[in-house]
């Protein structure tokens, strides 16, 4: 794929590097479609995806100067479709691995915490600047929150500014681990060739389950039986796909047949 979007395809996962290094990795509008329409692409191929940067960022958030030219040409959304990209993360059925490699800053953070997984270099910088703007980091605030840190810890990056390393975002439990900048990518990849062994329908529900407990199920007894019910649902989705591959498979050996 061309464009501010690289995709590498590996075997049952895929890599997505975000290519705009002389703006940061930041997001304008062709980022934006280019990550849906690999996210569309890759769906039910890549059990797994990585998502990067290139050079000495992550992603550095929205493109202000693009913003700014449609704001004052009375076009709006910009935010609206950073938060679909987002949003297309949750919904996808592929595990979303961060391989946070350099600066993450607002958008860029909300896109760190909306992933399933995340490993961060120790170059990784973590913020918020939007108080410095004299505003609230509207996605990055809620999707750090959101990511299980401290109240605490979100007040941080949101009231001061103050920016964090990887090992602090490891601590913090914002990234599963901090590694040299020379392992952010071989380990991204270990990790997802790793989950891409796994049954994709069992991964994807798991993924749901994760987000249901404890946002939406917080009583132990009714949590468990959530357990039970995501496990029916594997059963009953992995059956119903061995009988469509089989009734196929029936279909090419005996053509003109049913």
């Amino acid at each position: 794929m061309s464009g501010p979007i690289v995709v590498t395809r590996h075997e049952g996962w895929a890599e997505l590097r975000i290519d705009r290094e002389d703006k940061r990795n930041s997001m304008n509008r062709e980022s934006r479609q280019g990550l849906l329409k690999a996210f569309d692409e890759l769906r039910g191929v890549a059990k797994a995806i990585v998502i990067t940067g290139t050079g000495g960022s992550f992603c550095a958030g929205m493109d202000l100067k693009e913003r700014e030219v449609d704001r004052v040409a009375g076009i709006e959304g910009a935010g609206d479709e950073w938060i679909a990209v987002n949003m297309a993360i949750r919904a996808h059925s592929s595990i979303f691995i961060a391989a946070v490699n350099g600066i993450a800053l607002g958008g860029g953070s909300t896109l760190l915490n909306v992933c399933d997984l995340a490993v961060a270099s120790t170059k990784a910088s973590i913020g918020c600047p939007e108080m410095g703007f004299s505003t609230y980091p509207g996605m990055a605030g809620p999707a750090a929150q959101l990511s299980g840190i401290t109240r605490k810890q979100a007040a941080w990056l949101v009231l001061t500014t103050n920016r964090i390393d990887g090992a602090t975002a490891e601590r913090w439990g914002m990234v599963n681990e901090c590694v040299e900048p020379d392992r952010l990518l071989p380990r991204a990849a270990e990790i997802a060739a790793q989950v891409a062994q796994f049954d994709g329908v069992a991964l994807a529900e798991s993924k749901k389950a994760l987000d249901r407990i404890p946002a939406f199920i917080t009583d132990w007894q009714e949590a468990m039986d959530h357990g039970q019910m995501v496990n029916l649902t594997i059963r009953s989705k992995t059956n119903a796909q061995a009988e469509g591959n089989a009734r196929f498979a029936a279909g090419i050996k005996n053509p003109g047949q049913g």
